[in-house]
């Protein structure tokens, strides 16, 4: 390791540790790098602006942020949540089957893991709770857990940026997160059934099925956005920075003038909302580009690729440690800064063994996801505990059953890829 990019490591960590927001981290680190290496710092700007202008893709962030959050702000959340109860509330735990379901449809239109915990998530921990019907913990925590399915259903923001660092189609890593997210939601149900019958909680009244074609009709037009997303995409219609423009659409004149749910001054909202997360988010990419830049420029990828392929290392024990250290980063580092900071330096790794790089991104998400809801960092918990109040060590107490299930599910999906790679295959991807 070069005197450089020690340097730059240790003010990364340094400051990252003191609580500066790890995008300015970033690039203050990246300067140093740049600083002590002899080279102009106006190299900065330069690749930043290199790495946006060719990225047609990134288009895609802002306008999914957008749509989630209009989604959020009219009717449609309260729409599908009553098509949930009227479908799976019937059952034992059957508000926690509702907390998935709702989720599983939520992630075709959301893309975020925090719109769909701070949006449909918060309203469902008030139906739980109520009467006292199950603890904030356990309402909170079946939450945090479900809304991590939020980004493996497309549309998807982080795979849009593993898209950026991988150069893989984002219509086939779409394609290739649908099973993955039902199998997820599939643990999650499993264990609330479970739960449910050993804690004894109360069965709720059913919705009588003479009434499920009416909930299901207010419910069916918010129901049809990721079919209209995916078959832009794979009708060749629409690029994918075309559909989450036609998703920011879609939701406008659903909430606005479909359901008449959403004012001026609502809009006006949302949309100072949707550019404060698109800047956050363009603050790491940004520093994630620079970084990008150095890393290439130290060759860390050759480096990590020629050591691997020298040992003669099977790919799928590649892939198990590669997951136990994401598994670990997240417990520390959010999804968006292990996605294009620390992914990056796997991918000639992964192309040198003959991994699948749809395959790969997929596992790469799932896992960051799952990071979401692990101690201590977990940002989804820290969402739920400031949109609800719930305490965070109740919600720990709660999570850990709901963690070990999804881990499972990863592991599952390690070891047997063809579920990850069927649907993508079967509408003509080659890998």
């Amino acid at each position: 390791m070069s005197m450089e990019l020690a340097l730059c490591l240790i003010t990364l960590f340094g400051l990252a540790g003191i609580g500066t927001p790890i995008g300015y981290s970033i690039m203050l680190a990246s300067l140093v790098y740049l600083g002590m290496a002899g080279m102009d710092l106006a190299l900065t700007g330069e690749k930043i602006l290199q790495g946006l202008y060719k990225s047609f893709v990134l288009l895609a962030v802002p306008l999914f942020i957008v749509a989630a959050n209009i989604m959020n702000a009219g009717t449609i959340s309260e729409r599908l949540l009553n098509f949930c109860v009227a479908a799976v509330g019937r059952f034992r735990g059957g508000l926690g089957h509702v907390n998935v379901v709702a989720s599983l449809i939520f992630s075709g239109m959301s893309g975020s893991a925090v719109a769909d915990a701070a949006g449909i998530g918060k309203i469902i921990i008030e139906m739980m709770t109520k009467d006292g019907r199950y603890s904030g913990g356990y309402a909170a925590a079946i939450t945090a857990a479900s809304a991590t399915i939020g980004p493996i259903i497309p549309p998807s923001i982080p795979m849009v940026l593993y898209a950026l660092v991988s150069n893989a189609s984002i219509g086939a890593l779409f394609l290739a997160g649908i099973v993955p997210g039902l199998v997820m939601g599939a643990v999650l149900m499993a264990m609330n059934t479970y739960l449910a019958h050993k804690r004894g909680f109360v069965l709720e009244e059913p919705v009588p099925l003479r009434q499920l074609p009416k909930v299901t009709a207010n419910a069916f037009p918010a129901l049809l956005m990721p079919v209209i997303l995916l078959y832009g995409i794979y009708g060749g219609v629409t690029t994918p920075t075309e559909a989450a423009a036609v998703a920011a659409l879609y939701a406008l004149l659903l909430s606005g003038i479909f359901y008449r749910a959403l004012s001026i001054k609502g809009l006006y909202s949302i949309f100072v909302e949707s550019a404060r997360a698109s800047a956050s988010v363009g603050v790491v990419i940004g520093g994630a580009l620079i970084l990008n830049f150095i890393v290439v420029s130290e060759n860390i990828p050759g480096m990590v690729s020629a050591y691997l392929t020298g040992i003669d290392m099977h790919p799928l024990m590649f892939l198990l440690l590669i997951n136990v250290l994401i598994l670990l980063l997240g417990c520390v580092l959010d999804a968006t800064t292990i996605i294009l900071v620390i992914v990056p330096l796997f991918i000639p790794a992964c192309k040198a063994l003959g991994i699948d790089l749809v395959h790969f991104g997929v596992l790469v998400v799932v896992n960051s996801m799952i990071g979401l809801i692990t101690p201590p960092y977990g940002i989804l918990l820290f969402v739920i505990n400031a949109v609800t109040g719930i305490k965070l060590r109740d919600i720990i107490s709660e999570i850990w059953a709901f963690l070990g299930v999804l881990i499972l599910a990863l592991v599952v999906l390690i070891l047997f890829p063809d579920l990850v790679l069927f649907l993508p295959r079967l509408f003509g991807y080659a890998g």
